[in-house]
């Protein structure tokens, strides 16, 4: 089952005390020599403050042999950056993005990059004195090397049939022996590092213990409950990398991994909502609001409003710290709004013709009206789109829907795109809304994100379901 928003990465973390932002006193510059193409763009990015990365600072035209110098806001550090170049191996050649993460701090910071190699040591790297990455590096290198031992006796566990045998029973008290002697590499590590942003991170790795005398289940069930296990959400310096985000996607992918239908998925995933959330409120209000944030967007994501409701009453405490407190009473002001047995707002907008649409004057002959709020440049977007137009071109739905599709794209790339994809729908009814998530019509109908989707009675306009999913659409029926 994919998970949009939440990726499969199983970890855990504890640290020690950090109750806020501990900033740097100056800013820090970033002396960058490109090497082995013709030229590049450089961006320097962050996501201090959103859930994306945004562009702090860009350079254009940097040639292959050139040296440029970016600088680092100190309101930004410390934190996890990402370095993009979109690089042109030779003139005239189509420009090839690569990325790498790096960790900035305090210390200015000299980087030869060859991006065609940028995660090679041989072809990438820092001064020999930069502290933040190159002990990162190690520290990954030698984490890496303990964990493919521990995961040898981990997957031979897993996969032995006979958990009464000597030998079995033999290999867990070995399992259990180097795991505690890997968390006391990592205390070591973390004592050794601690004067470094990057030691927020080391537990991240940490491994909670499993019964290996029950189910798989059961084992799934233990990883949950201990996930949170001695983590210090008063840390919020740890707010401040990706790392953090990936780290709470193992969480929500081992609720994922028992779900075996939609409704389950839906209830278990927003059960993880509660759960985490319960947890962070007994720490900083940044990291209580942040973990509210968190949901919010995969809730969003993935279209579930039971999730939704999860979130609903963190809002009125004040100590939690949540940035889109606005966002999210939109969203179940939407729910209460737009829901089976009301009637849908009327939609003014130019078609891909130039024609005005409205819906209150548009007269299908089909069953229903489809109505398909999307973006061309969203993949869960295109990939609902994309198995949405075949189904409804089979014999079996002829004359069922009549499908009006909203594009929400707003940028020129993204129009460029929206123009591409709809000359493969011909038979849907396409207009866009200039503004995107800023329109009316996106404000009318509470978008928050793409796809959302909603069956209308043709003749009343009333809202005879909310699916959200294809499957849904094929199997409606009033």
């Amino acid at each position: 089952m994919k998970i949009s928003n939440f990726c499969i990465f199983i970890t855990l973390t504890v640290w020690i005390n950090q109750s806020v932002f501990s900033q740097s006193n100056r800013d820090v510059n970033i002396t960058i020599h490109l090497r082995g193409i013709h030229e590049s763009k450089i961006s320097l990015m962050s996501n201090i403050g959103s859930p994306t990365f945004k562009t702090l600072q860009e350079v254009t035209g940097v040639k292959n042999g050139q040296t440029k110098v970016l600088t680092v806001d100190r309101k930004n550090l410390p934190g996890e950056f990402l370095l993009r170049l979109e690089y042109r191996e030779k003139e005239g050649s189509q420009p090839f993005p690569v990325e790498k993460y790096i960790f900035i701090n305090q210390q200015n910071l000299e980087l030869w990059i060859r991006p065609q190699f940028s995660n090679n040591p041989d072809s990438t790297w820092f001064h020999k004195d930069e502290l933040e990455n190159n002990t990162y590096q190690k520290f990954i290198t030698e984490n890496g090397d303990k964990k493919e031992k521990l995961g040898i006796l981990q997957n031979f566990l897993m996969s032995y049939d006979d958990t009464d045998s000597k030998v079995y029973k033999e290999a867990v008290k070995e399992y259990e022996k180097r795991r505690i002697d890997f968390h006391n590499w990592l205390a070591l590590r973390k004592e050794q590092d601690k004067n470094l942003f990057i030691s927020h991170l080391y537990n991240l790795q940490y491994i909670p213990s499993v019964p290996w005398t029950g189910t798989e289940k059961d084992r799934i069930q233990s990883l949950m409950d201990q996930f949170f296990d001695g983590i210090d959400f008063h840390d919020t310096l740890m707010l401040r990398t990706a790392t953090i985000t990936k780290w709470m996607d193992s969480y929500v992918n081992l609720y994922a991994q028992l779900s075996v239908t939609a409704s389950l998925r839906d209830s278990l995933l927003s059960l993880a909502g509660h759960n985490a959330i319960e947890k962070a409120k007994t720490g900083h209000p940044l990291f209580y609001g942040w973990m509210v944030d968190y949901f919010f967007r995969g809730y969003e994501a993935n279209n579930i409003p039971a999730g939704m409701k999860v979130l609903k009453p963190y809002l009125d405490d004040p100590n939690c710290l949540t940035t889109q407190r606005k966002e999210i009473n939109r969203r179940l002001q939407g729910m209460e709004t737009l829901k089976a047995g009301t009637t849908a707002p009327d939609i003014s907008l130019k078609d891909q013709k130039g024609n005005l649409f409205e819906l209150y004057k548009y007269n299908p002959d089909n069953q229903y009206i489809l109505l398909v709020f999307w973006s061309a440049d969203c993949s869960h977007c295109s990939e609902t789109v994309e198995a949405l137009y075949p189904l409804l071109q089979k014999p079996e739905f002829a004359g069922r829907y009549s499908v009006v599709a909203v594009s929400l794209d707003e940028t020129e790339t993204e129009v460029e795109k929206w123009e591409q994809m709809i000359t493969k729908l011909e038979a849907w009814k396409h207009i866009r809304a200039v503004d995107g998530v800023r329109s009316k019509v996106a404000t009318d109908y509470f978008i928050l994100a793409t796809p959302v989707m909603l069956i209308l009675d043709p003749k009343t306009r009333e809202i005879l379901a909310t699916p959200r999913n294809v499957g849904e659409i094929a199997a409606f029926k009033k």
